[in-house]
Parts: structure tokens; sequence; C-alpha cells
């Protein structure tokens, strides 16, 4: 590691302690990026030991059998490769510095749980006007109101490629890019208790706008940087159902607003629960609104502390959970007690690590949470929750797609574990699952009674 990357974490590291507030990065701290620095912010060189490679611009060209008609259905790149070594409880204990506490525990509790390492590829890219706009940012997209804000000059780009403290980090995490208005249409959802039953739990077609990253406007404009709608259609129960979550800009205003419509009601109502802590409606009680893909919604429940960086396994390039309907279906998936090790791809990357802890008079089922967030794409990665007393209670494993002809980093699909219980649950996974880029919606689409136009009965 560079002498002054170095002493850019030591900075960044003093600063998580001190507080959320920050300030953008000079004009000549901002020249390391495409230098030393990706153009998105990350280490642009490789480790040492050469088991984390450069990056030299992602992945460029297209695997061979990607057809742009079914944008959804991404053919794997790296589907000949097979694992360098696996981790298991027996070996664990030799790879401890490159596991989170999460994989640890997981280990420990399923003695034939493992994780498949192969080699790593920095697989990262973004459009040009994205990392246009990321180099615009570093000197003038600031946090404001203790972290629980971003500034109007914030737009289009990674807002904070060279982060000071945890709450910039995590919009990152928040405002990472999975495209500008993008369709699911088969997101499933499925919970496996602690006797391996598999329960389908959801079936949705999903439109998500990142209002952030509209690539005609040059600052922030609305009240939302994110808006979402699913639309269910299986199982029976939820068929009609549907649902609406808008996040806002400044969670010291207004918080996270949401809607359903209900089927059987044939009503449009607010559903403020479907924010922070309710349990999630396709979790089974595992996990959490928040929880989704390691963290989900607003920042203005937790205090952020930038514990700084490092190398551990995450899961990476996943793939071939979307495109081996063979090996890798609904069925072969959802296993007793842990997602089957062999759709699950694992990799050795830089992340950032932040720890979050319930701010002072504010209740939270998770007080506090460690999250593991890659250095490049910012959401893959993990996401250990503590209870009150301390103990580890759950672990979100938060898995990466590679969307190259975007080019996008999508990472929806994610695994929770309830470590008490035995249980968990999965989302956005299997064939067919895939998102993919689709033209703004008419603003019509964005009103509550939109709801009810879209239930299928």
């Amino acid at each position: 590691m560079k002498p002054m990357h170095i002493k850019q974490l030591i900075v960044a590291m003093a600063l998580g302690f001190a507080g959320a507030s920050s300030a953008a990065v000079s004009p000549e701290e901002a020249k390391q990026l495409g230098a030393t620095l990706t153009p998105f912010g990350s280490i642009k060189e490789g480790n040492k030991e050469g088991t984390i490679p450069p990056w030299t611009g992602g992945l460029k060209t297209l695997p061979s059998g990607f057809d742009p008609k079914n944008p959804g259905a991404r053919p794997d790149p790296f589907a000949d490769e097979k694992p360098l070594f696996s981790i298991t409880v027996a070996n664990m204990a030799q790879y401890a510095d490159k596991l989170n506490e999460g994989s640890k525990a997981l280990l420990k509790k399923y003695p034939n749980y493992r994780m498949d390492i192969y080699p790593s590829h920095r697989t990262v890219n973004y459009p040009q006007y994205v990392l246009d706009k990321t180099v615009v940012n570093a000197t003038k997209c600031t946090t404001e109101k203790d972290g629980m804000a971003i500034n109007r000059d914030c737009a289009g780009g990674i807002p904070f490629p060279i982060p000071k403290n945890g709450v910039e980090v995590m919009w990152n995490k928040a405002l990472k890019f999975e495209g500008h208005v993008t369709s699911g249409p088969n997101s499933q959802g499925w919970f496996v208790d602690a006797s391996g039953k598999a329960v389908h739990m959801a079936t949705s077609r999903t439109i998500t706008e990142i209002v952030y990253y509209d690539p005609k406007k040059q600052k922030l404009e609305g009240p939302y940087f994110w808006r979402y709608k699913g639309m269910y259609n299986a199982p029976v129960r939820r068929a009609g159902e549907s649902q609406m979550l808008l996040d806002p800009v400044d969670s010291s205003e207004t918080k996270r607003t949401a809607y359903t419509y209900l089927a059987g009601q044939r009503r449009v109502k607010l559903a403020p629960d479907l924010s922070y802590d309710t349990p999630a409606p396709n979790g089974g009680g595992v996990y959490n609104m928040d929880d989704a893909s390691g963290f989900l919604g607003t920042l203005d429940r937790f205090d952020f502390k930038l514990v700084g960086k490092k190398e551990i396994y995450i899961p990476y390039n996943n793939t071939r959970t979307q495109s081996d309907p063979v090996n890798c279906s609904h069925e072969k998936m959802y296993q007793k007690d842990f997602f089957n090790p062999a759709c699950m791809r694992f990799e050795l990357h830089r992340v950032w690590v932040v720890e979050a802890t319930v701010k002072q008079g504010i209740r939270h089922s998770s007080p506090k949470k460690i999250f593991y967030w890659d250095e490049d794409a910012f959401g893959p990665g993990f996401a250990d929750s503590y209870d009150a007393s301390g103990n580890l209670q759950r672990v979100v494993v938060s898995a990466h797609l590679p969307a190259y002809e975007i080019p996008a980093q999508v990472n929806r699909p994610f695994v929770a574990y309830d470590l008490n219980s035995g249980a968990y649950a999965a989302n956005a996974f299997g064939p067919g699952s895939g998102v993919f880029q689709i033209d703004p919606v008419n603003e019509r689409e964005w009103a509550p009674e939109a709801l009810q136009g879209g239930g299928i009965r």
C-alpha cells in the first residue's frame, strides 16, 4: 500500500469517529482519480500477493451467447473456472484474517457449509457519464444535516469516490450505480425454515428508478433519490398486491414514503411500516426491511464509523445463480440450513468496513451492524447484525452481478441467515430473474394511484 493511501485512511478513520457531516475533497486530492485510484475511487493497483488483480477497465467484452433482445439473461463470463480452494470449518483458521465474523459463524454452525474461492476478477465498469460526474462530485458533493442528506450538487456519479468517513461510504452504498431505470420481470423471494422446507414467498415484476443517476440532470432534483415498484403475481395469496417505496434525499425532513395496494381491499394505503427494522414481507421473519441487499433505506437511524479497508472473501461475479437453470434452479439452490455453496462464487476483494451503531434515543432490533462493501461496486459484501446483548444474530450475504451491457453492477440478490432460528431467506436469485435497463416510465407511474391500476386483479 502506498504511503499516501495509508495517510488517507488514517484521516478517514479519524473523521469517521468525529462525525457524519463532511466537506468535499480538494482538487489536489481529486487528481488521484484515474491515476493511483480508479476513476470511481478504488485502489487501482492489485495487492502485492497478486491475489487481487489491478483494475484495467473492467469487463469490456460481452460474453459469447449474450442476446441483447433478452438482456435479463446474462451468460456467466467465467463458467469454465473451477474453485481455487474451499473454506470449511476444518480450515477456516487458516483464512480467519480474510473472513467477516458472519462467515465464521456460518462455518462453525453448519459443518457442511463451505465457501468456494475463485480467481478474483475486477469486472466493474461504469458508463462514461457516470465516471465524468464522479470526478465532479469529488470536489462538490458533501453530506449535510449530520449525514442524513446530501447537497444538490451531488448527481449522476459516485457521490464520494474518496470517502472520508463512514456515512460517505454508506451514501456510496445507497447510491451505487445499477442503471438509471431498470425492470425485473421475475424477482422471487424464498424462505427456508430450520427443517429445510423451502417456501415460495413471492414473485414480482419490479421497476426501479435511481433518480440520482438521471443522465439528463446536472444537479439532483426532486425529493427522492430512489423509487421502486413491486407488482406481485405469485403465490396466489399475494397475486395482485403492489408496493411502492420512495427514499428521500433529506431524511432529516422526510422519511421513506411507502404505499401498498392489497387486492382483497382494493385500496391503496400509506405503509410507513415498510422501512427500518420492520420484518420484510418476503423474509418470513428472517430479515428486516433495511436488511435487503445488506442495507436498504435512509441513514437516519445509525451513526456510521469508518473502520478502514481490508481484504476479505466476498460474493462476486455471481452470474451462475441466474444463468444455470440445470444446477442452480430454485429447487437446487435452497437447501436445508444454507444456500447451495456450488451456486455461490466468492472472490478476494478489498472492502470498506463500516460499523453502524443505533443513534442515542432510537430503538432498532439490530442496534449494531458491521458492513463490508466492495471498493469497486459499493454493493457486494456482507452485513453482520448484532442484537442488544452484542450477539451476532443475522448475516446478510449480498451478491454481485455484472450487468455488462449497461455497464453497471447489480446487487439485488441476497441471502439472509438467522443464526438463532436456523432459517434463512433469499431474494432475486434464479434463472430469468435478472434486471435490465429500460426507458424512464411516465411520471404518472410513480403516483400512488398507479398501484391500483397495475394490480392484476
